[in-house]
């Protein structure tokens, strides 16, 4: 029997029911013996038989976990880490500074993507309503707590050994916030419309699986409305910001826009909702926008800014907003719609039927709208085409992982990244946001440069390799994911998972 504490909305994964057959004898009885007809004593048994299962309590069934959710998280896991920790040596597998989408953009949408199917999977069967509601406020209050603490600038881990954050320039906005604000709508839609769906699914209907859960792709719709309406309808005004050099000089810069419907970096809407809301001291300070060849000569590394840079080069950006973050509600959405694909068709030649051509519908219109120009793909506004291109991605691997692990068997090459996604959270905080690494720096020799962390990327990968780039990625597969790989196995032979 699998451990309840394995099961979890967003973060957790999935068990699929298998029918056990009732037991046909019943229990301390036995056959009568001569003197009987052989139809008395069948009707006899039968009616003893139906007795019994009226009277026997439900047996609880067995639970068989569905490892594609597991996989699929902890490949989303793997390439947190690859991209955070090696973008800074290879940029090409960094975010995007602007329009486009390399491997670091697909981090957030499948991350929302596999939150959506766990969501339709843990909320399948909902007891009492308002117990779910309790619950998932609580889940997206704990999420809140945990991206403020660890992305609000609290933590400097894990080069920097100090902590603490000024009020004043508190990031409120981030990766498990919107996580959060994705999460609180799709499954509240989900538990409050659990009336309004049937409990099976029309066979003859193409499109049942649409009609039966129109409430979240309704959900989906209003999302897409209001932050497209927003984006290109909102007036645009000019802005100006601060900067305060490393010598306490200050520096004001002003952007020129007066304009509506904008998609470039200066005065798109996604950007001024963020100033208004949360005041530009509360944004990201670090946009990769700073990597684009309007602002370094370096592009697309980092590198110091051009003598004729641009003034918004110099200004923080939230890549995580409030507006954007509206946007993403739809990543969950087809998420959720994935999940309940799995639920209601037990065939795997019609699940992959609809998960597959739902991919690639997506991928083509994203594509589409991209290279017509109607719609860039972009990461930081959380553009319509980057939804449809990167939940279509979603799809498409998560399928290919449903054909390796769950159709063929081939489960043994991706248990690593099982292990990662049954304790996400877990290497979420330690390993991605850097939580162990800054620990392990905090017992240093002499002064904080020397500490066991640096040692073995300086002597066991940067001087073997003789390249830092090399030795960079290297460090990052080997002393870190597969670390963590191992880490999470031994847990997992424990039963030590960590939820929200």
């Amino acid at each position: 029997m699998e451990d309840p504490k394995k099961l979890e909305e967003g973060l957790a994964k999935h068990s699929q029911p298998i029918t056990e057959e009732p037991t046909n004898s019943p229990q301390g009885m036995k056959e009568g013996g001569g003197g009987h007809g052989h139809e008395l004593k069948g009707i006899v048994k039968e009616e003893l038989e139906n007795k019994e299962e009226e009277q026997q309590p439900l047996v609880k069934q067995k639970a068989k976990r569905i490892a594609t959710l597991d996989a699929f998280r902890g490949l989303t896991i793997v390439l947190m880490i690859l991209v955070d920790d090696g973008g800074g040596a290879y940029a090409r597998i960094d975010h995007s500074p602007w329009n486009g989408c390399t491997l670091a953009d697909f981090v957030m949408p499948f991350f929302l993507f596999i939150v959506g199917v766990a969501i339709a999977l843990a909320l399948k069967r909902i007891p009492k309503v308002s117990y779910a509601i309790r619950k998932v406020i609580l889940r997206t209050l704990k999420l809140l707590f945990w991206g403020v603490l660890l992305q609000g600038g609290y933590s400097h881990a894990p080069d920097d050994l100090s902590y603490g954050v000024d009020m004043k320039h508190i990031r409120w906005f981030g990766i498990l916030q919107r996580i959060a604000l994705v999460y609180f709508i799709v499954a509240l839609i989900e538990i409050l419309t659990t009336k309004l769906r049937p409990a099976t699914l029309n066979p003859a209907g193409k499109f049942s699986i649409f009609t039966a859960y129109k409430w979240q792709w309704l959900g989906g719709f209003i999302a897409f409305v209001i932050y497209t309406v927003t984006t290109y309808s909102l007036y645009v005004p000019d802005w100006s910001f601060v900067v305060v050099d490393q010598d306490g000089k200050r520096q004001q810069f002003t952007v020129k826009c007066g304009m509506r419907g904008h998609l470039g970096p200066a005065c798109n809407a996604v950007g001024h909702v963020d100033r208004e809301v949360w005041g530009i001291n509360h944004l990201y300070q670090y946009p990769v926008w700073q990597r684009s060849k309007a602002c370094t000569f370096s592009s697309p590394n980092s590198g110091p800014f051009r003598d004729d840079a641009a003034s918004w080069c110099h200004a923080p950006f939230e890549p995580e907003g409030l507006l954007s973050s509206v946007s993403a509600i739809m990543s969950g959405t087809i998420g959720i719609h994935y999940g309940h694909v799995l639920i209601h068709f037990k065939g795997h030649a019609e699940r992959l039927k609809q998960w597959l051509s739902m991919g690639f519908g997506f991928l083509i219109l994203a594509i589409i709208l991209h290279f017509t120009d109607a719609i860039p793909i972009n990461k930081q506004l959380y553009s319509f085409s980057y939804v449809c291109f990167t939940a279509g991605a979603a799809g498409i691997v998560f399928s290919a992982f449903y054909i390796l692990i769950d159709v063929w068997g081939y489960r043994m090459p991706f248990l690593f990244l099982e292990w990662i996604g049954m304790n996400a959270m877990l290497i979420f905080v330690m390993g991605a946001q850097g939580i162990f690494a800054g620990f392990i720096n905090g017992w240093y020799y002499e002064n904080p440069d020397k500490t066991l962390v640096h040692w073995i990327q300086k002597h066991v990968f940067f001087d073997v390799w003789k390249s830092e780039r090399v030795g960079t990625l290297l460090y990052v597969i080997f002393a870190e994911i597969t670390f963590w790989a191992v880490v999470a196995g031994v847990l997992h032979r424990l039963g030590i998972y960590w939820k929200l």
